[in-house]
């Protein structure tokens, strides 16, 4: 029987981690939810209301958005190898992978479409294979695995047409119309709808993989590099902190100034928050991990350390009760607040969920030592994992 990992088992650093990392993608999330679809990357499509709302748009892009999910996937690849060291073995992996992507389907049938867990678990499938590689050979994977995105992402992109920008990412009333009615639906509607279309939406996702493969690799890389427990000096951490960031937010704040120069016209804002700033929401997302690692090993008996280490210890379990509580403030069957809000006042509502997750993982974890999901998840993949073919 599986038994549940004990206080002894956990690297109190990377669980806090882990908590930054679901509460980031908090941040974000709540767009999906409050408003169109449009407006989670184009803020002039709907949501806008003030010149605080395109400034937090601005903030968001450079400082948050993608950078915690980078967090997430890190997390996710240096977690794989970590079960491999430990003596997982394919059989178990794979178990542990197909559950993931089950819960990832009815989270995103039920809840959050732009789910990333159905990512996770088919680039988890073949991370195993790389984890042979050290420090060069996890590089270059990763750079190649950069390198696959923004040439996927480029060639997607050739074959769309204006109308296809302006319609999915853009203000054009009919699409944000469409948006709104989708937001608006019920719950029986929505599982028919999104069941039915299960294909092109796993198409979809299948185009995140390389970009999340690339933040699998560089978090493995990450782990193999000694940074834990505190074998870097601070001047090689600083130092790979600042070269990070010194390209890294240049780069991002150009391509937000770009947009919003061009007038947020759609195909721009698809190109630039898809494609262009990939790799550098990648760099920016290593020099978080690093900077709050060692923050972290420095003050790791703190208790807002511990805090956020117990939202790690439970992210599986935090990432969907999220989307469950956007679900009852925003969907027709809770509160009915979607497309009410602004872009601002969505932020706002993102500290719902994040302010009952720092109270209630300390709570779970005193009673049962780990989260229900997490429970169910490492249970199932045990038993599967032993069974034979």
């Amino acid at each position: 029987m599986s038994r549940p990992p004990t206080p002894t088992d956990r690297i109190v650093e990377l669980d806090a981690l882990r908590g930054i990392a679901v509460i980031g993608i908090a941040w974000m999330n709540v767009y999906v939810f409050a408003l169109p679809l449009q407006a989670y990357y184009n803020p002039a499509a709907y949501g806008a209301e003030s010149v605080v709302d395109y400034a937090l748009w601005a903030v968001s892009f450079v400082l948050v958005e993608d950078k915690f999910r980078t967090l997430f996937a890190m997390l996710f690849g240096l977690g794989v190898a970590l079960m491999w060291e430990r003596g997982s073995g394919w059989r178990e992996h794979l178990a542990r992978m197909a559950i993931l992507f089950l819960i990832g389907i009815v989270h995103a049938t039920l809840l959050a479409s732009n789910d990333i867990l159905r990512v996770y678990a088919l680039a988890g499938i073949v991370l195993p294979l790389f984890l042979r590689l050290r420090g060069h050979g996890l590089a270059v994977a990763a750079i190649a695995a950069i390198a696959i995105h923004l040439g996927g992402g480029y060639f997607w992109l050739s074959g769309l047409t204006t109308d296809y920008f302006a319609l999915n990412y853009g203000a054009r009333p009919d699409g944000i119309a469409y948006a709104l009615e989708l937001g608006r639906e019920g719950l029986a509607d929505r599982i028919v709808r999104r069941i039915s279309a299960l294909p092109a939406s796993l198409a979809t996702v299948s185009a995140a993989i390389p970009i999340n493969f690339a933040a699998m690799l560089a978090g493995v890389a990450l782990w193999r590099s000694g940074l834990l427990p505190s074998n870097w000096s601070r001047g090689r951490a600083v130092g790979l902190i600042v070269l990070c960031c010194l390209i890294a937010l240049p780069a991002l704040a150009l391509i937000a100034f770009g947009t919003y120069s061009l007038g947020f016209d759609p195909e721009a804002v698809v190109r630039n928050a898809l494609v262009v700033s990939a790799p550098f929401d990648l760099l920016l997302g290593l020099a978080y991990a690093i900077g709050l690692l060692v923050l972290f090993t420095r003050f790791r008996d703190r208790l807002a350390v511990r805090l956020l280490a117990a939202v790690g210890r439970m992210s599986l379990t935090n990432y969907l009760m999220t989307s469950a509580t956007f679900g009852a403030i925003f969907t027709s069957w809770g509160l009915g607040l979607f497309g009410e809000v602004s872009r601002s006042e969505a932020l706002a509502f993102s500290l719902v969920p994040i302010l009952l997750m720092l109270f209630w993982s300390p709570l779970c974890l005193t009673k049962f030592g780990q989260g229900p999901v997490e429970q169910s998840w490492r249970a199932l993949s045990s038993r599967l994992g032993r069974v034979k073919s």
